[in-house]
């Protein structure tokens, strides 16, 4: 099968690439490179099943090139910055919203058989059922990160039923794990080798979150894609996230540990009740158990992803 994912060389889609050319996939790439880096891919740049396209999808013409011969794409390619809605909404829709309508029309035009995309948890908003399962609602997100997430999942149900194309949407945890170049873990490493005695952590550190590793993360998309062309359904979705979840402050916790700092941790105060920044959901869980019925759950909780992730990013951030 030849594959296309959009943002291979970024955090999740080069890990995704790792697993699609071990499992013996033709794959192309494309990425503009803007939050990825060759160096995600560089095991596979010379290798006869691989192929890395440098393009910006918002131009239909590259759009087209990208989807041309493949049977799947999976579309991770958008800004991953939730903070950035508040600053620069426009470019959130154009990262994300823009991009998905450019891709379903080049794979309405190819006749691309499946579509893969990862939409987010932030499209539950403040939820008031934890854990949150697939069919809740109104879905209401509070960022514009969010907003454009759940932009796009619209787009591509519409094309899915319109058009044919059989779409499968992941609505993602916070994914951590190696090569992650943003998020709570990352900054505090950052902040903790910029000062070992004195940690700055945003909001009141009572935020509560479900984690996922990577490697949990790809195996679970990989194996409920399976799932959902033996089913031969138009249109799906999936949680996917661990069935626990960890507080910003034991985060705190966990990477002062793993550096063996003891710092001393100033909380901001944060916004609206505690929240990180504005359009921070305070507390989120996924429900998986639709996932779970199928026969899929992840290798490791919120804290054990945590801790590996924290691991992970030492050894690379040296």
């Amino acid at each position: 099968m030849k594959v296309l994912v959009t943002g291979g060389a970024g955090f999740i889609g080069s890990h995704l690439v790792d697993r699609l050319m071990e499992q013996g996939y033709e794959v192309r790439v494309i990425d503009n490179l803007s939050a990825g880096s060759l160096n995600n891919i560089k095991q596979w740049l010379d290798h006869e099943r691989f192929e890395f396209l440098k393009g910006d999808l918002r131009s239909k013409e590259v759009a087209k090139k990208a989807v041309k011969d493949v049977e799947v794409v999976f579309h991770l390619a958008a800004n991953p910055e939730v903070r950035i809605g508040a600053q620069s909404p426009g470019l959130l829709y154009e990262t994300n919203v823009l991009i998905t309508y450019s891709l379903l029309e080049a794979i309405r035009e190819e006749e691309v058989q499946y579509l893969v995309f990862t939409s987010s948890s932030t499209v539950y908003g403040d939820a008031k059922v934890i854990p949150t399962p697939e069919d809740y609602a109104p879905l209401e997100p509070i960022s514009v990160y969010g907003g454009a997430k759940l932009a796009a999942e619209a787009l591509i149900s519409g094309y899915a039923h319109t058009f044919d194309i059989k779409s499968l949407v992941f609505r993602l945890a916070n994914i951590i794990g190696e090569r992650s170049n943003h998020g709570v873990i990352y900054d505090f490493i950052n902040k903790l080798k910029a000062d070992p005695n004195r940690l700055e952590i945003l909001g009141d550190g009572t935020q509560k979150k479900s984690y996922l590793h990577v490697s949990d993360t790809v195996e679970g998309m990989l194996f409920l894609f399976e799932k959902f062309k033996e089913e031969n359904k138009t249109y799906d979705v999936y949680n996917l996230g661990s069935e626990d979840w960890i507080t910003v402050k034991e985060i705190a916790e966990i990477v002062s540990e793993e550096m063996g700092l003891s710092p001393e941790f100033y909380f901001t105060g944060g916004v609206d009740g505690g929240r990180g920044w504005k359009g921070d959901v305070k507390f989120m869980r996924l429900s998986i158990e639709k996932a779970k019925r199928k026969g899929w759950k992840p290798k490791m909780n919120s804290y054990g992803a945590v801790r590996r992730t924290v691991q992970e990013l030492l050894r690379t951030l040296e």
